[in-house]
């Protein structure tokens, strides 16, 4: 098995690693998202992001297998930090390099590796986006494109780590996390032609809950509705608390009219959830539902904006009709 040569940054690579504090960390959901999505849209056994430091590698995020640490000597890990762009193996039966690998003793024989490097928020190569599977395989071209459009994402999640994306109350992205990840998520969608969609969610009576029964009961409103909005959308999908009592979803691979079934489930769980609560108030939602024109950023803006004026649409008609019952 051979060697991988020692990366030429490897102090400024390994200092910046560390100073991230990812290493001997658990699991998180910012990062397992990705996982998720590389398994299902590659159709691969396991899909893994791993940090390779000075002498081993520590997986922050796997599916297909259970893996947490293992020695950076020989791995493949080792040798796609050094790839100026994607690191592919497609046949390991037959490279040399890779006979008898032991890097997965809990998954199956690897046959085909493929990464692509992360980088770091100073740009070094910290890691990699790796997808492993059982059989030889051939990466087409849109395929490749695909995984190194992943790698950015993941290496722009790893930069967004200094730049407070998350909202301290509910736990999901603020704004500025909403935008920067919606991003990434679009230009992914744009690779493949898939449609994008956004959602808007308004909290209604929420004024009314911190009025009658106070500001803790207002917080914990946020919290349910962010929790429902966390279990209800799908791995893939973005979803952000913009401000106040405005929250917004941005469904990729979705168009308008399948964003609305989106839309049913998670009136759906407030139903269930105002059956079932031990709370004196409950939740009530308005929502506007819209469909990207292009994968521009100006695009989403328009399409937020068209959302909020639907949003705003519904919330007018549920008045009304609470003025006349």
């Amino acid at each position: 098995m051979d060697q991988a040569p020692t990366p030429i940054d490897e102090a400024a690579r390994v200092s910046e690693l560390r100073a991230l504090g990812l290493l001997h960390t658990d699991a998180e959901e910012r990062f397992d998202r990705y996982t998720r999505l590389a398994q299902r849209v590659f159709d691969v056994q396991v899909a893994m992001i791993a940090l390779v430091d000075d002498e081993f590698v520590w997986v922050k995020s796997i599916q297909g297998t259970e893996l947490q640490e293992y020695s950076r000597t020989g791995s493949f890990a080792s040798h796609a930090i050094n790839a100026n762009d994607l690191f592919i193996v497609e046949d390991a039966w037959a490279d040399p390099r890779f006979r008898n690998h032991p890097v997965l003793p809990t998954a199956p024989e690897v046959g085909f590796y493929g990464a692509v490097p992360l980088k770091g928020p100073e740009g070094h190569h910290i890691g990699v986006l790796s997808i492993i599977d059982t059989k030889p395989r051939v990466l087409d071209p849109s395929e490749e494109a695909s995984l190194r459009d992943m790698g950015s994402m993941v290496s722009s999640e790893l930069a967004s780590m200094s730049v407070a994306t998350t909202d301290p109350l509910t736990g999901i992205c603020n704004r500025r996390g909403f935008d920067q990840l919606s991003e990434q998520a679009i230009a992914f969608c744009a690779r493949s032609a898939m449609p994008v969609s956004v959602i808007m969610i308004d909290l209604d009576l929420f004024k009314s809950i911190n009025d009658e029964w106070g500001h803790s009961a207002g917080d914990t409103a946020l919290k349910e509705l962010a929790a429902a909005l966390a279990h209800t959308f799908r791995d893939s999908d973005v979803v952000g608390r913009l401000g106040g009592d405005e929250f917004a979803v941005l469904l990729s691979g979705t168009p308008g009219n399948q964003a609305q079934i989106g839309a049913n489930r998670l009136f759906s769980a407030i139903d269930q959830f105002n059956a079932t609560k031990d709370h004196p108030w409950s939740l009530h939602l308005s929502v506007g539902i819209a469909e990207l024109a292009d994968y521009t950023p100006e695009a989403l803006q328009t399409a937020l904006q068209r959302a909020d004026q639907q949003m705003y649409a519904h919330k007018r008609a549920r008045r009304l009709r609470r003025m006349t019952m």
